[in-house]
């Protein structure tokens, strides 16, 4: 870490330490617990000689002071702090030894022409072409009519952890909401790296449970599962979400397929209707 890293990168990186070492015992990673304990979790010289590093450099590390490390040294920190592949990389991100990826908000229109006859042949199944922060730049019949009718939304609002956060038509489609409000912040954190983005600032002025989740620092990178969703016009629908990355530009193909027979009626129900609609 150096001093090209931003105070705010430094703040997070010391929070995102923080919470880790708390969630830990001295009993979960075979140590005595000794004394009485001021706070939750480990001590930092516990952390530090776990990692097998000195106690005033881990100290810094966590205090976000502009010391050097290194991608061995960093993932001996991760190893004591029992992260997983996601909390490393995102560590790594915040102590400036991997930049941050991209997160185009805009699309191109030469994007737009290839992908969106892909998006339509993929009707009656719900799809949508979406950045990393869930800002949505393209999508389908079938997924502009499962949610809120996105053509009456303007292109900047188009973004479904805004939407999820703030509108409760939109939040009330899934049944299990406030598990999918903590895996799509957990999601991006992951993404936003250290800075965040606007996206990011907006929803933390704006809904104090996203300002919530976000302080917990939690990241998850991707978590396959079924959604429930509750639409008006079919009724309960069962969806597998499934993305695919579109490396060159930093976007994400997400389909919505269905989990059940009962589903996947639906979803040809709610093509017709939408059909109807659009003529």
């Amino acid at each position: 870490m150096t001093d090209t890293i931003s105070p705010n990168a430094r703040r997070e990186l010391g929070d995102f330490l923080r919470t880790r070492r708390e969630r830990l015992s001295p009993g979960s990673v075979g140590l005595p617990a000794t004394g009485r304990r001021r706070t939750p979790g480990l001590r930092r010289e516990e952390v530090a000689v776990l990692a097998g590093v000195g106690v005033t450099w881990y100290t810094w590390l966590e205090q976000g002071r502009p010391i050097n490390v290194s991608t061995q040294v960093l993932r001996a920190v991760g190893r004591a702090l029992q992260l997983d592949e996601v909390e490393t990389q995102h560590l790594r991100r915040l102590a400036g030894v991997r930049t941050p990826l991209t997160d185009p908000v805009v699309c191109d229109p030469a994007l737009l022409t290839v992908f969106q006859p892909v998006l339509d042949k993929l009707d009656p199944y719900p799809a949508c072409l979406q950045t990393r922060l869930f800002d949505v730049v393209a999508y389908n019949s079938a997924y502009r009519h499962l949610f809120p009718d996105m053509d009456l939304i303007p292109f900047a609002e188009r973004n479904c952890a805004v939407q999820f956060f703030t509108d409760p038509h939109w939040r009330g489609r899934y049944v299990d909401d406030d598990i999918v409000a903590t895996r799509m912040v957990a999601r991006m954190r992951a993404a936003a790296g250290a800075d965040g983005s606007s996206v990011v600032g907006r929803l933390l002025e704006q809904s104090d449970e996203f300002a919530r989740l976000w302080s917990r620092h939690d990241v998850l990178l991707r978590h396959y599962e079924v959604k429930r969703l509750e639409s008006p016009l079919v009724g309960l629908l069962q969806l597998n979400f499934v993305s695919t990355d579109v490396t060159e530009t930093g976007h994400r193909l997400m389909v919505m397929t269905p989990d059940d027979e009962e589903t996947s009626r639906r979803l040809e129900e709610l093509s017709g209707l939408a059909a109807s609609v659009v003529s």
